[in-house]
């Protein structure tokens, strides 16, 4: 069966990867000269490819990050500067042998159903590559180009933007900080680049203005005690409290939570409609920016008017009206979490659905839930720009490996491997979990699971004091048992 795989960013390397898993044919189309997609730094903005600037890191870290049967070296940091993460997706390419299948500096012009597709479901795709154009037939598609390629820049909502003398621009044309030396800057718009954007901006800039219309919650790469804030939030006990706990009540520990760094209210942050579900904004240095002066916070008249990105994709992946499941769209989600293993999981099941070993429900019943997660989104997260493509990381990573019989079972395990069920319960949902079981199971992944805070603290315990403690959060077990036994208990699995 060949496949077609659009791009070679992290979605596209993990679709190669599972078409080979499931013996498919992959052809992987990269319209760049290399792999990395996003991640990929260039000093210059590339025509139809994401974009960004020298100084990201991500905001996940490298055990939350990791493709679930290839964990980060141990001695890469916690969290991943653009050129370790790319280092990482280029070891990944070359230990699972995908890079002969890539087709780099070519161009998907088109992917159109063939005439026949009604029997065959098969697709026509044109590419081109230096300056020719080729016909190629596929038996499916996967289209891995994500949301970051094309900016949203709405200059028709600001009036009198025409008469400005100033120099504007999107971030996705922001690489260093020196275009802002000495200047009056006003960053519009509060997401993880535009508070990056105005902290580089306020070392060299006369003043920075960060306007918002809604406001964020600001938490630190740094948590508790010092571990990786997604290692500490992203478990499934906090997963089952949260979603077990009534509306209201849910909300309020999330906000008291988010509170206990510094109290948003006070430094203008604090989200104007608390009922809906933010997605957290991580920066280290912006609460002590504003308490130096260096960064003002303004509030947003809102005049910007945005699109509603919601796609009849059902569980984001496959359109809900086509006569054949042979065209999946792989990244278009904003999980509360890690993309890596994500997209991962998205494309583990395409391929098992495209070899025929899963099956989509009725046309009636996608569209069905499609409606009634929108709504829920809607309610939950908003309907601005892309809040309809968030989602919550773990219970929709659970949902599709269901599919596939490669969802962790907690139950079963507490049994024959009381100490891995544990891990896997109250320490941090790291995807591993998801190769314990089912096709793709790795032999590797309960050592993984096992060790990963070891690899998590190992680049940062460069001085080990004589006296140290386990590098790892201490796990207390009796009250653990006691706690998984009250959920079970209570009807809370």
């Amino acid at each position: 069966m060949r496949v077609a795989v659009v791009g070679a960013g992290v979605s596209g390397l993990s679709s190669v990867k599972c078409c080979l898993d499931e013996g498919l044919e992959p052809t992987c189309f990269e319209q760049s000269k290399d792999i990395g997609g996003l991640w990929r730094y260039t000093e210059h903005v590339e025509t139809g490819r994401p974009s960004l600037y020298l100084s990201v890191i991500s905001n996940t870290s490298k055990e939350m990050s990791a493709f679930s049967d290839f964990p980060y070296p141990e001695d890469f940091p916690v969290f991943l500067p653009n050129a370790r993460l790319l280092d990482y997706l280029r070891r990944y390419a070359q230990h699972f042998g995908l890079w002969k299948h890539i087709k780099f500096g070519t161009t998907v012009v088109s992917i159109q159903k063939r005439t026949n597709f009604a029997t065959t479901g098969q697709w026509d795709v044109v590419t081109e590559a230096d300056g020719k154009q080729t016909l190629h037939v596929f038996d499916a598609v996967m289209v891995c180009s994500g949301n970051f390629s094309e900016p949203s820049l709405p200059l028709h909502c600001f009036p009198g933007i025409e008469r400005f003398q100033g120099q504007y621009f999107h971030s996705r044309q922001y690489k260093h900080p020196d275009v802002f030396q000495g200047k009056r800057v006003l960053v519009v718009g509060m997401g993880n680049s535009g508070v990056d954007i105005a902290v580089e901006a306020s070392r060299v800039a006369a003043k920075v203005t960060l306007c918002t219309s809604r406001g964020a919650w600001v938490i630190s790469r740094v948590f508790d005690h010092g571990y990786p804030w997604d290692m500490v939030i992203n478990t499934r006990f906090m997963s089952l409290i949260i979603n077990s706990l009534p509306g209201p009540l849910s909300r309020e520990l999330i906000n008291y939570r988010v509170n206990q760094w510094f109290k948003h209210e006070n430094y203008g942050l604090q989200p104007e409609k608390s009922c809906l579900v933010r997605e957290p904004v991580l920066n280290d240095d912006l609460p002590s920016y504003i308490l130096t002066g260096r960064i003002t916070i303004k509030p947003e008249e809102a005049v910007v008017k945005v699109e509603n990105k919601h796609a009849s994709l059902y569980k984001y992946v496959f359109p809900t009206h086509l006569q054949w499941p042979t065209l999946a769209i792989l990244g278009l989600i904003k999980p509360l979490g890690a993309i890596m293993p994500v997209t991962e999981m998205q494309a583990r099941w395409v391929t098992r659905v495209f070899k025929g070993l899963c099956w989509l429900p009725p046309q009636s019943v996608m569209e069905k839930e499609v409606n009634e997660k929108k709504k829920n989104q809607v309610r939950r997260f908003g309907l601005s720009f892309d809040e309809v493509l968030k989602t919550d990381c773990l219970v929709y990573m659970d949902d599709l490996a269901s599919f596939i019989g490669a969802k962790p079972s907690v139950l079963g395990l507490l049994c024959r491997d009381p100490r891995l069920a544990l891990s896997i319960f109250f320490g941090p949902c790291t995807p591993y979990q998801y190769r314990l079981q089912g096709p793709g199971c790795w032999e590797g992944a309960r050592q993984a699971i096992l060790n990963q805070w070891d690899r998590t603290l190992k680049p940062t315990r460069t001085r080990v004091p004589a006296d140290s403690s386990s590098p790892s959060p201490s796990l207390l077990t009796v009250v653990g048992v006691l706690l998984l036994l009250a959920a079970l208990v209570f009807g809370f699995w």
